[in-house]
């Protein structure tokens, strides 16, 4: 274990992390929050102390291999969490330090999950930096440090591999750190489009930039209390419309970019995961419609929440924990379908289903005829049998993870529909679940023993398990 150069990149990390924190305190200073200012301020000149101790003073060992990616991936993100939590008890917004923890995860975990009962009693500061954590999660702050730091030994795709969702990790460019580059690139430009959209339709910049982050992130913090009810039809539709787009993997927009639109649109992932979202909406749209003055509506409405739970978002526009039981039912379904691989959603990700189909559909073909070769093929392309395997594997660790954390949280003796749901909005990064964990509640009633049982399913979620469980593996800290 090269321990030098994982206190290399944690204390580069919260040197960035500082900077980071450094616009939502000038958003402070303009609406004249001194105590918010101060507090981010504060917060800022922490991280970057404490980045700067913890930096070696000379690196003389830059190589940096599997095992130190998935081990500085994990503690980078629980360092992140630790600190961004700062802000929230500085400033006074929230007193519990782990509900503080508890929020700022879920923000860059992009869940969406909250502790808060009146968000709109936040300084805009706080509010600010609340959303932009959604936006510096979405595509991963370690991400943007590959197109920065200089390392070998493979050490860039071994950061990539432990921080991207999705079963595999495919670069656009030959190095890495040119794919890191264009990955930031196209999601910097789609949030810009994004907040140029919701100002034609006369929203508040303030609002527009928010609200942008938390799509752009699949996060979900609203700045209202009723999340994003309050806003026009014309604001929900381009909201929806983007969540859909930030669910995609971005492979899909750099084919677009070089004009190569057949390649894009063959994408079986991506095939799959609009049909999924098509089928979805219809279904809903004819099960809620007699809830709604006309079908148009109740197709908005529909459209909005599918695309809200799927990309694992989790705006809401209304009430859905009143709609029917087949509505539900789909609801909760498509949080452990998840968005694309590679793009900003979580949930067990589209393409991982398409594996596991494939592969039962070769099972039993194989049962019918034992002496048939039959290879997993996907987009064209042969899947290797180590991402089979490590696919196969993930199922089983969550399964187990999630059946784990409804058995402990269950000590809080809260109904089993609430139970479940909030496992599955906090391991697969949605926001709200049914019941007293619905859109219209939020996560304060748990115990403090819960609510870390549901923290570190947000960790676990949003780094697909293996990362953070490798921090409890002996031979992870031996020196080899």
């Amino acid at each position: 274990m090269n321990y030098s150069i994982i206190r290399y990149v944690t204390g580069h990390t919260m040197l960035l992390e500082g900077v980071l924190m450094l616009p939502s305190c000038l958003v402070s200073i303009l609406y004249g929050e001194s105590s918010a200012a101060i507090a981010l301020a504060l917060s800022a000149t922490l991280c970057a102390v404490l980045g700067v101790l913890l930096k070696p003073r000379k690196l003389k060992n830059s190589t940096f291999f599997a095992k130190e990616g998935y081990v500085t991936v994990a503690l980078c993100w629980m360092v992140i969490s630790i600190m961004g939590s700062l802000p929230f008890l500085f400033s006074g917004a929230i007193t519990n330090p782990i509900d503080a923890v508890f929020e700022a995860v879920s923000g860059f975990t992009t869940t969406g999950a909250s502790i808060l009962n009146d968000v709109e009693a936040l300084p805009k500061g706080i509010l600010f930096w609340r959303s932009f954590t959604h936006w510096i999660g979405g595509m991963g702050v370690l991400v943007f440090l590959l197109t920065l730091l200089p390392m070998t030994g493979g050490s860039h795709m071994n950061l990539m591999k432990a921080e991207s969702p999705g079963p595999s990790v495919s670069r656009l460019a030959p190095k890495v750190q040119t794919t890191a580059k264009i990955l930031y690139k196209i999601y910097i430009w789609m949030t810009v489009v994004q907040i140029i959209l919701l100002l034609l339709g006369k929203m508040p910049l303030f609002d527009a930039m928010t609200l942008s982050f938390g799509t752009a992130g699949t996060g979900g913090f609203g700045i209202l209390n009723d999340s994003i009810g309050s806003y026009s039809t014309y604001h929900q539709v381009v909201i929806t419309i983007f969540m859909i787009l930030f669910g995609i993997n971005f492979n899909a927009f750099y084919f677009i970019l070089l004009k190569q639109i057949k390649e894009a649109l063959a994408m079986e992932e991506v095939k799959a995961y609009l049909m999924v979202i098509a089928a979805a909406v219809l279904a809903i749209t004819v099960n809620i419609a007699h809830l709604y003055d006309n079908v148009l509506v109740a197709l908005q409405q529909s459209a909005f929440q599918v695309a809200s739970i799927i990309t694992t978002t989790g705006y809401s526009t209304t009430d859905f924990n009143t709609w029917p039981e087949i509505s539900r039912t789909i609801l909760v379904m498509l949080m452990f379908i998840g968005a694309c691989a590679g793009s900003t959603g979580g949930g067990m990700k589209v393409s991982r289903f398409l594996i596991w189909f494939k592969t039962v559909t070769k099972e039993i073909r194989l049962y019918l005829h034992p002496k048939t070769v039959k290879q997993i093929k996907m987009d064209g392309k042969t899947i290797a049998p180590e991402v089979i395997r490590s696919t196969n594997v993930y199922l089983v660790v969550y399964v187990i993870i999630f059946a784990a954390s409804v058995l402990l949280i269950a000590v809080d003796n809260f109904d089993s529909t609430t139970n479940f749901t909030a496992v599955a909005a906090t391991l697969n990064n949605i926001g709200p679940g049914l019941n007293q964990v619905g859109p219209m509640s939020n996560f304060s009633c748990f115990s403090n023993f819960s609510t870390v049982i549901l923290t570190i399913d947000m960790l676990a979620g949003r780094l697909e398990l293996f990362p953070l469980l490798l921090l409890f593996s002996k031979d992870t800290w031996k020196k080899f």
